[in-house]
């Protein structure tokens, strides 16, 4: 004799429909908030589409992760590498930071002088470009400028920037494969 086993309702289509639905907007809805948070207050990824001022530390076409923090405990440092939207430009600017609020800067014979005294700038490899006047920076300014000086439109074009504009700090190229670094 054969023992039957109780039988288990039957479950609607439905049902399962609901549950699959509901793991997946459990799943997602969290997963894009939090992405969406990082991306508006966090982190955030920059493309470099056109220009050749970053040259040959950047090139177009490379992926640049960018943070949002830090320029809310401390200003921006010079040699760093900052996203900067400029009022009047099409695009937003990726550029290092060279002259600090307060400080007098000018560029002559292709260097950059801070207070008088020329800076160490080891990411240029060739020096050039347009020369600029000893000028006080502004408190409430830095002063940007590409590293492949003779083609960059920077500070020396448009004049320092408010500190405002800078958006970001670049830390990590992370496209292409080949060139995956941090950013000092």
């Amino acid at each position: 004799m054969e023992t039957q086993q109780p039988s288990q309702p039957p479950h609607s289509y439905l049902s399962v429909l609901f549950k699959f639905a509901w793991e997946i907007i459990s799943v997602i809805v969290p997963a894009l908030v939090i992405a969406l948070f990082i991306n508006v207050y966090v982190a955030e990824a920059v493309s470099i589409e056109a220009g050749s001022s970053m040259e040959p530390n950047m090139y177009v076409g490379y992926h640049v992760m960018t943070e949002k923090i830090s320029y809310h405990l401390h200003l921006p440092q010079r040699g760093d590498i900052v996203v900067v939207d400029v009022p009047g430009e099409k695009a937003a600017l990726i550029k290092r930071v060279i002259g600090l609020p307060g400080e007098t800067i000018e560029v002559h014979g292709g260097h950059t002088y801070t207070n008088g005294e020329r800076i160490n700038e080891p990411w240029i490899t060739y020096f050039g470009g347009p020369e600029y006047p000893a000028t006080l920076i502004p408190s409430t300014q830095l002063f940007i400028m590409g590293d492949n000086r003779m083609v960059s439109r920077d500070s020396r074009a448009i004049g320092p920037v408010p500190l405002d504009t800078v958006e970001r700090r670049a830390w990590l190229v992370y496209w292409p494969w080949s060139e995956i670094e941090f950013i000092p």
